[in-house]
């Protein structure tokens, strides 16, 4: 597979802390966390992605009667309906 090279500008200083903390972390160069990012970002990553952003509902259901009545409705079906 032939390789391509590229020069990225703009790059803030933001960006260049969050990718240099990010190879230390990973142990990798700063090349291969960079290409990863990218790989990510593209949505062509061979890794596994596990998001967290509904963390904070898990385990956190709690039974209410007066929802279970109205949601009771769904199980119900039509039989017109599905002539």
């Amino acid at each position: 597979m032939k390789t391509m090279q590229y020069t990225i500008r703009g790059i803030s200083k933001k960006m260049d802390n969050v990718a240099r903390e990010q190879a230390q972390e990973y142990k990798k160069s700063l090349n291969a966390q960079l290409l990863s990012a990218l790989a990510k970002g593209l949505g062509i990553s061979d890794e596994n992605v596990r998001f967290h952003d509904l963390d904070d509902l898990s385990g956190s259901w709690v039974e209410d009667d007066a929802f279970n009545d109205v949601i009771a409705a769904f199980d119900t079906v039509d039989k017109d309906l599905w002539k």
